[in-house]
């Protein structure tokens, strides 16, 4: 098989979790929620002081994002901490965040 070829079928395979990724990140609320734990960990309850969102709405987002593997989780106490999932997740925002910036310039 000619390495086309194989990219042609490894995007194949790969097309739809590609897209749900970005489906889960085309929501700008769990864009927030990942530029606020981009550097450490948070709770529920210090994301919802900082977004300034209620518990039931941060909560959903959070699931939607743990469900993509975008986000992990661990308890301690009654108290559910969230971090970025790897290194990827950073570089997929900051590869954003300067698209952004290069679109800006762009434009002007």
């Amino acid at each position: 098989m000619t390495k086309r070829k194989q990219q042609t079928r490894n995007l194949e395979q790969c097309a739809t979790p590609i897209a749900e990724i970005f489906k889960a990140l085309s929501d700008a609320t769990r864009v927030r929620i990942i530029a606020a734990i981009l550097d450490q960990e948070r709770c529920v309850h210090d994301l919802c002081e900082e977004l300034g969102l209620e518990q039931s709405a941060v909560s959903h987002q959070l699931r939607v994002l743990r469900d993509k593997k975008l986000v992990r989780h661990r308890k301690e106490g009654r108290h559910v901490y969230y971090a970025l999932d790897d290194a990827h997740v950073r570089a997929l925002l900051e590869s954003a965040f300067e698209h952004v910036g290069h679109i800006g310039k762009r434009s002007n």
